[in-house]
């Protein structure tokens, strides 16, 4: 009987501290796709102020500046984990053929608030790249754990499901937008 009562109260610690380590890399994992979605934001807020002064030099580029423009404003609605990668894909890409355009213009290229936004946008993009691999961090750890036996036997139990990693399917886009000072 009192084995029967040590294996017991052994299981029961056994599942209490696999349910606290799973639900630690959850709220990890919470708090990396947080420190992503801090990042796009940012980003969000400096893309219009970045389209208005390109725009006082380059008029005729008005449709890579609606393309932006709009991109933004889908960047900054709720999207799935999944869906938020290929708009911040595609907003990046874009932004990538803004800083292109903008070569052509030496107006602008010498515009104290464009060097500005341009270097304020390259350190958002290597900051949005830290949080991106500290959120893809936890979240592989989350996984590891919820897939691994005996512990996905307490995921199971406890309804835990595997997190998404934010993943660029393009290769183009894993790199930050090409920012000359």
């Amino acid at each position: 009987m009192a084995v029967v009562l040590i294996l017991f109260i052994f299981l029961a610690l056994y599942v209490a501290a696999v349910y606290n380590r799973l639900v630690r890399l959850r709220n990890l994992a919470k708090e990396g796709w947080s420190g992503i979605d801090v990042q796009l934001k940012r980003r969000a807020d400096l893309v219009p102020n970045l389209v208005d002064t390109v725009k006082a030099y380059a008029q005729h580029e008005k449709q890579l500046l609606e393309e932006i423009t709009r991109l933004r404003s889908e960047s900054i609605r709720p999207h799935s984990v999944k869906e938020q990668a290929e708009t911040e894909q595609a907003l990046t890409i874009t932004l990538r053929k803004l800083m292109v355009v903008a070569e052509a213009y030496p107006d602008l290229r010498a515009d104290t608030n464009f060097l500005k936004l341009q270097k304020q946008l390259s350190e958002i993009e290597d900051t949005l790249q830290k949080a991106r691999r500290y959120y893809n961090g936890t979240v592989r750890e989350l996984n590891t754990k919820i897939e691994s036996f005996p512990s996905n036997v307490v995921a199971g139990v406890f309804s835990y499901s595997k997190y998404p990693f934010f993943e660029l399917s393009d290769a183009s886009a894993r790199h930050a937008p090409e920012i000359n000072l």
